[in-house]
This record gives structure tokens, C-alpha cells and sequence, in this order.
């Protein structure tokens, strides 16, 4: 027995499915709803995590800055200190020097020569080659008997003389070494004293001024080990962080692989379900049709009728099979013409 559905104007069967049975893919809708709903909280934690990083690179970057400045500031000031350093080192030398003075001038003076090799001052070296060369030069200008091969020999130990001398010239001024009279060996050894006093506390000054430039150097570098600290620890809490927003990220990535699996699968499951209602109303619709309506059904009609022999309109048309309309009809195709004819009474 059929079932006869009623409804209401302006609605159609798909609706009426709709109201009566619940959806196939309800479940599906509520895990959508579900995973879209935690999707959104993923995306809202991912950009704190990511916002807390750049805050933490914010941080990192300004201190790394005056971490920086700070450094150069350390730089500038070794620099200085070093070049201090550096002039203490040519006093010290300078008073290592003249003592070395003293000591051959104070052994000279007490007539006992220094065996060691290589152990004479470059200022008495010098004193002693200016001297030769004095005595050779006076003794060429001033002795008349020389012949000629002395002369030859004192011009060859002149020139060696004079070569030694250019040698040690440039050493002496890089110790700015003093002059001393050989002759005067008590007032040298006082004068060599005074300037080793002297340029020993000229490096203990140089010493105390570097000294001085570390005191200042100090705080600065601790400063520099804190802001380097601090901007580690907020390096660490920006790659932290970044890590927990890279793994929510990963997750929403394959949870946002599922919502789209499912839906594909509603949209397909909808398809179906729109293709089955549009079926169904259509059949619905053609087996409600009336013959007039329907052309296939009048076409069909109307090739039954004439294929029977037999055709009434407007009244009763009655004949055996051998009558001349049935004969015209089956044999030659031949127009025909259609009237209302009685009946005997």
C-alpha cells in the first residue's frame, strides 16, 4: 500500500526527511565542531607561544646591544691600558739598560774587565768605538811619520770603527740612553743612577695608572657577564617557546588533515543524499502526472490507437477490418480525413 505524504506548501520531500530523520553525518558534524572548536584554541596558543618568543628576542636583542656597547667601551679602555703597560715596559727597559751601565762603569772603574761575551752596555760599547775613532782620526791628522801602510791600516780600522758605531747609534736612541765621559767615571756613575732612579719610578707610575684604568675596567666587566647572562636565559626561554609553538603548530596541521578528511566526507555524503531526494521527488512528480500531461504516455497512446484499427472522436465510429478507412489505414499511407458520422437509430 502507498504511502501518501503530505506537504506543506512551499516545502519539499527534502525538507520533510530533513524534520523527520536525523542526519546521517550528525556524529560527523558534532566531531567537526568539536575539532574546529579545538583548532581555534591550538591557533590561539600557538600565537601566545610565538609572541612570548618575540617578546623573549626583543629582550635577547637589546641586551645583546648593551652587552655590546659594553664591550667596545672594555676594548677602548685594555687598549689604554695597554699602551700604558706598553710605556712601562721602555721605562723599565731603559732603567735595566743603565743599570747595565753602572754595573761595566763601576767594574771598569775598579779595573776588572767583563769576561762574559756579549754582556757590554750598548752605551759603553758606543763610548768606547766614538773614542777609537777619536784617537784614530787625531792621530792621522797630527803624526806626520806615518807611512803609508800604517795609514792604510788605520783607514780600514777607522771604517770598521765607523760601521760599529753607525750600528749602535739607533740602539742607544731606542733606550734613550745618555752620554757619558769616560774620563769622569765617579760623575757618570752618579748621573747613570740618577736617571735608573728616575725612569724605575716612571714605570712605577705608568704601573699605577694602569692599575688605575683596570679599577674601572672592572665593573664594566661585570656588567658585561650580566646583561651576557640575561640575554642567554631570555635566548633560551625565545628557543623554548618557538619549540612549543613549532609542536602546536604540527599538531594543527594534522588535526586540520582530519576536519578536512571529514569534510570531504559530509560534502560527498551530502551529494549522495541531495542526488537520492532529487531522484525520488522526480519520480514523485512523474507518477503524478496526468496522460495530457505526460507526452511520452500521449505519444504511446496514440500510436496503440492507430496501430488497432479503431478511432472515435465525438461520437462511435464502428467497421469490420475490411472497411475502406481500416484498409487506407493499413496499406498506403494516405491522408485521411476525421469527422463526427451517427450511428443508425
Amino acid at each position: 500500500m502507498n504511502r501518501v505524504v503530505s506537504l506543506k506548501k512551499g516545502s519539499s520531500l527534502g525538507d520533510l526527511v530533513k524534520d523527520e530523520q536525523p542526519r546521517p553525518d550528525d556524529d560527523l558534524r558534532t566531531r567537526l565542531h568539536a575539532m574546529e572548536t579545538k583548532i581555534r584554541r591550538m591557533k590561539e596558543q600557538r600565537n601566545s607561544f610565538n609572541e612570548d618568543a618575540r617578546r623573549a628576542a626583543d629582550s635577547r636583542n637589546a641586551l645583546q646591544e648593551q652587552s655590546k656597547e659594553i664591550r667596545e667601551s672594555i676594548k677602548d679602555k685594555l687598549d689604554e691600558q695597554k699602551k700604558v703597560r706598553d710605556q712601562a715596559q721602555i721605562c723599565k727597559a731603559r732603567r735595566d739598560e743603565i743599570q747595565k751601565q753602572i754595573r761595566e762603569l763601576i767594574n771598569q772603574n775598579r779595573g776588572r774587565k767583563d769576561d762574559a761575551k756579549g754582556t757590554k752596555s750598548v752605551v759603553i760599547e758606543l763610548s768606547e768605538t766614538i773614542n777609537e775613532i777619536e784617537k784614530i782620526e787625531n792621530t792621522m791628522m797630527t803624526d806626520g811619520r806615518l807611512i803609508l801602510e800604517t795609514e792604510n791600516k788605520l783607514l780600514k780600522k777607522l771604517k770598521v770603527l765607523i760601521s760599529k758605531r753607525d750600528k749602535l747609534m739607533p740602539a742607544v736612541k731606542d733606550f734613550e740612553a745618555i752620554n757619558i765621559d769616560i774620563g769622569d767615571m765617579d760623575g757618570s756613575i752618579k748621573l747613570l743612577k740618577s736617571e735608573a732612579d728616575k725612569a724605575h719610578q716612571e714605570m712605577i707610575d705608568f704601573h699605577k695608572q694602569a692599575d688605575l684604568i683596570w679599577e674601572d675596567v672592572k665593573p664594566m666587566l661585570a656588567e658585561r657577564d650580566f646583561l651576557r647572562a640575561e640575554a642567554d636565559r631570555y635566548h633560551l626561554a625565545y628557543v623554548a617557546s618557538r619549540e612549543s609553538a613549532n609542536e602546536v603548530h604540527e599538531n594543527m596541521k594534522e588535526l586540520i588533515s582530519q576536519v578536512n578528511e571529514i569534510r570531504d566526507e559530509m560534502k560527498a555524503a551530502e551529494e549522495e543524499r541531495v542526488k537520492v531526494i532529487k531522484d525520488h521527488n522526480q519520480s514523485v512528480r512523474d507518477a503524478l502526472k496526468l496522460p495530457s500531461e505526460d507526452e511520452g504516455m500521449a505519444d504511446s497512446l496514440a500510436s496503440q490507437l492507430i496501430n488497432s484499427g479503431s478511432l472515435t472522436l465525438g461520437g462511435v465510429l464502428t467497421g469490420d477490418s475490411k472497411s475502406p478507412v481500416s484498409k487506407n489505414m493499413r496499406g498506403k499511407k494516405q491522408s485521411r480525413k476525421l469527422g463526427t458520422t451517427r450511428g443508425k437509430k
